[in-house]
């Protein structure tokens, strides 16, 4: 394998480079959205219990807001809870565009890699071919060697390639997944709004 990076030049470890960096953010976005640790399935009960019990201290708030992202979204609009709707549902939204850009952390640098790798392939594969044209003399070469030569330039193309498809699959698996978290998020929040609310009648 050392050989064939060797073989396919310098452009090879750049790609190697963009590959390990791939997959350090794949493995790392797998831990982070996970959906239980995004939403606790019974933090929003646990928000109304505290809410109905009228035990809204700055240390429950703080406790809260680092529970999760779900639960800094809650803390939001707990903290304007004896504010008008309007006002809880605007802080309420401020926070969670806050969590949704964090769990939008590193798919940029996904997607790009996804973008980039076949054209750093692609420019390796050139490079090789310029190296293997401008080395030939004039009375020709042995065509054997011109096609190992051109098979060891494509390398980088066929890396290239391999490392975008896995890559842009996570990076719409991921974005998916993020909207559907925010969704969710969005939903549970509009729920503590409706209760809140429909105690004050």
């Amino acid at each position: 394998m050392f050989a064939i990076f060797q073989a396919a030049g310098w452009p090879m470890y750049l790609l190697l480079i963009a590959s390990v960096i791939a997959m350090t953010l794949i493995i790392e976005r797998t831990f982070s959205l996970r959906s239980n640790k995004i939403l606790p399935p019974t933090l929003l009960d646990e928000v109304v219990r505290v809410y109905q019990s009228g035990k809204i201290t700055p240390e429950v708030l703080n406790q809260l807001a680092g529970n999760s992202p779900l639960g800094r979204v809650l803390a939001a609009g707990l903290r304007n809870v004896h504010a008008p709707r309007d006002i809880m549902k605007e802080s309420i939204e401020e926070a969670g565009s806050g969590v949704a850009h964090e769990l939008e952390r590193f798919l940029t640098t996904l997607g790009t890699i996804a973008s980039l790798a076949p054209l750093m392939g692609l420019f390796g594969t050139i490079v090789g071919m310029i190296e293997i044209f401008g080395s030939q003399t004039a009375t020709g070469a042995n065509p054997a060697q011109l096609a190992h030569g051109i098979s060891v330039a494509l390398y980088n193309t066929g890396f290239g390639l391999l490392i975008a498809m896995p890559t842009l699959v996570a990076y719409r698996h991921f974005r998916a997944l993020v909207d559907g978290l925010v969704v969710e998020m969005e939903q549970q929040a509009v729920k503590f709004v409706d209760v809140v609310h429909s105690a004050r009648k």
